[in-house]
């Protein structure tokens, strides 16, 4: 059975948005990345660090639903990573209200044998160098993907440089593209992009869909239009997760199948937004996965007469 391995924060996140707010409920990238990766019967290990705070039911139920959390360190004495924000009305943009990074901010992620040999690789949006040491410990993956975010370019651009160079794809959203290349083309971008490391570079647009690049081929998967979204945080995440959970489950990296990886990494994305946190994720079923992705295909599908 293929095997990933995803790095990231487990958090207490506090969400406002226009629909509601959450007091402390289970957050960070990791339980996104699990609970999406964990729908295409692989081998999912999550390697991350929480505080003697964190409740052993999140845990729990992660375990329930075949994610292996050995590998989340859990600090006696410490405080779980929390974070506070406000969404504004459009849901695009938000204010953070509050950031205690607690046990995160001296996580340093010790990967066991037995998850050195992962097929893929997640690192999801943490320190460069703390990504660049889980690389440096993993065997041989066939695939390492990578997240990360404008607050790594502003302050750490040398370190995260030296981990695009060693990824084989990126997925960043518009304004980190842009950011990161100093090019409004997000064409042209994603070629500055690919020429730091990375064969494949995805570039997502939220509610407006992703863009898939490798060499001269471009893939476009829209966003599904939703009656209701109710709270975007962890849409990057679950998308992230169902992307590289497709891809180890498949073992192929071809353009053809990474397309259907955006698809997939777009639809459960649609999910996460319907509901507070992680517990539209946490509820999801095969059925309604599959239904969405008929959806997916008939939004797309069209016949045309070329003369």
């Amino acid at each position: 059975m293929s095997k990933l391995l995803a790095v990231g924060s487990t958090a207490f996140d506090a969400i406002e948005t226009p629909f509601g707010k959450t007091d402390k409920i289970l957050g960070g990238a990791a339980p996104y990345i699990g609970l999406a990766a964990s729908q295409f019967g692989i081998e999912v290990a999550i390697v991350s660090v929480v505080g003697e705070d964190f409740p052993e039911e999140y845990l729990s139920m992660l375990r329930k639903r075949n994610i292996d959390t050995s590998a989340i360190e859990i600090v006696k004495g410490g405080k779980t990573f929390f974070w506070s924000g406000r969404y504004h009305n459009d849901l695009n943009s938000r204010d953070t209200l509050e950031t205690q990074l607690n046990v995160l901010g001296d996580f340093n992620p010790v990967i066991p044998e037995h998850h050195k040999d992962a097929d893929v690789v997640l690192l999801g949006n943490l320190h460069p160098l703390t990504q660049l040491g889980v690389i440096e410990q993993m065997a041989s993956p066939k695939l390492i993907v990578l997240d990360t975010m404008n607050f790594w370019m502003d302050h750490t651009w040398d370190e995260l440089m030296q981990v695009i160079a060693r990824t084989d794809v990126i997925t960043i959203n518009d304004e980190e593209a842009r950011q990161l290349t100093r090019e409004y083309s997000l064409v042209k971008a994603a070629q500055k992009i690919r020429e730091m490391g990375p064969r494949y570079v995805v570039i997502k647009k939220g509610e407006h869909g992703a863009l898939l690049f490798h060499d001269d081929n471009i893939f476009f998967a829209p966003a599904l239009p939703l009656e209701e979204v109710f709270d975007p945080t962890g849409a990057g995440d679950t998308f992230a997760g169902a992307f590289s959970g497709y891809i180890a489950a498949t073992g192929d990296t071809s353009f053809e199948n990474m397309k259907n990886a955006v698809i997939y990494g777009s639809n459960l994305a649609s999910f996460c937004v319907e509901k507070f946190g992680t517990e539209r994720m946490q509820k999801l079923s095969k059925e309604e996965i599959r239904k969405r992705l008929l959806q997916f295909k008939a939004l797309t599908q069209f016949e045309i007469e070329l003369t």
